[in-house]
């Protein structure tokens, strides 16, 4: 029964789409990193709470089916914001969510990564010298 369960989340894992754009954040990549964890040895894995594990597999087969999406269908595809789909998607990125950090930065903070050594040693006698100034 282990087999078959690890087989349907592997069919499951190989449809769920992988989206580039965010990276370290996906949930597909997500998905396989833990369905890989939970079946460390394969077919062979003994599942301690099989109910949860069906459970489990049938509500990710209902958000990757749309399940939800089809049974409570939406009259437009925007939000309250007025953005559509694709327009989300890009903000959504991780590519232009570092660049809002970035943005986000203080003035002082950005000279203090510019201008901070980046070696241990090179931070040590950049404070040696600052605390050995004679103060006026």
């Amino acid at each position: 029964m282990a087999a078959l369960r690890y087989r349907r989340f592997l069919k499951l894992c190989e449809e769920w789409p992988v989206d580039e754009t965010k990276r370290g954040r996906d949930l597909g990549a997500y998905l396989r990193q833990r369905v890989a964890q939970a079946f460390r040895e394969g077919e062979n894995t003994q599942i301690a709470e099989p109910e949860a594990c069906d459970q489990m597999y049938e509500s990710l087969a209902r958000l990757h089916s749309n399940y939800y999406k089809h049974k409570y269908p939406r009259p437009r595809d925007t939000s309250f914001s007025g953005l559509s789909v694709e327009e989300y998607k890009l903000i959504l990125s991780t590519d232009t969510l570092e660049e809002f950090q970035e943005m986000n930065k203080s003035m002082w903070k950005k000279l203090q990564e510019k201008f901070a050594p980046t070696r241990p040693e090179e931070k040590h006698k950049a404070w040696t010298r600052v605390l050995s100034r004679p103060r006026t």
